[in-house]
């Protein structure tokens, strides 16, 4: 299996958006309700949206193909703080988790962390999506605190965010 990681490109956005909604309703619907995944799905997830996010200095989205079907995609940007970048978005395609996609994502999010001079790696989790918490702690991940954010119409999310130090390598298995 050749996992082949490139940036997310204008012509890639609906293939994109279409395993965002295959993974959330994978993922999530045991979680959190189908009014809150809709809603968030249309937060984060419309074409308009990802575009912009595609043009801003200090955002990465890209994407894992295998014989050229996307495979899996992630997305991370540059925390206030400056000396940490935050893995936004990491989802992978649920035929093909379990399989390395996750993680040579993870090691090209740290390449653009490196090079922008962060020291740390973070990102934010449900706290009841233990397979994801599982899987960011055999990547070297570790809870460093608990949040609870409002996202409006009455939905939160309710997070815990880990965070991994770039010096530390990270696990293996």
């Amino acid at each position: 299996m050749d996992i082949v990681i490139t940036p997310v490109t204008r012509t890639t956005v609906g293939s994109l958006i279409a395993l965002a909604r295959q993974v959330w309703q994978c993922t999530y619907s045991g979680i959190i309700s189908q009014e809150q995944i809709d809603y968030m799905l249309g937060q984060r997830y419309s074409p308009q949206r990802l575009f912009e996010e595609l043009a801003m200095p200090g955002v990465w989205w890209d994407q894992a193909t295998i014989d050229g079907r996307l495979a899996g995609f992630s997305s991370c940007l540059l925390a206030p703080a400056g000396s940490e970048m935050k893995l936004d978005k990491l989802y992978v395609d649920p035929q093909r988790q379990r399989t390395g996609i996750g993680g040579r994502l993870i090691a090209r999010v740290e390449e653009h962390a490196r090079a922008s001079g962060c020291r740390t790696l973070i990102l934010a989790v449900n706290k009841r999506n233990e397979r994801a918490i599982a899987a960011y702690r055999k990547q070297g991940f570790a809870v460093r605190e608990s949040v609870c954010v409002d996202i409006g119409q009455g939905f939160v999310m309710d997070d815990f965010i880990m965070a991994r130090s770039l010096r530390a390598p990270a696990a293996q298995s």
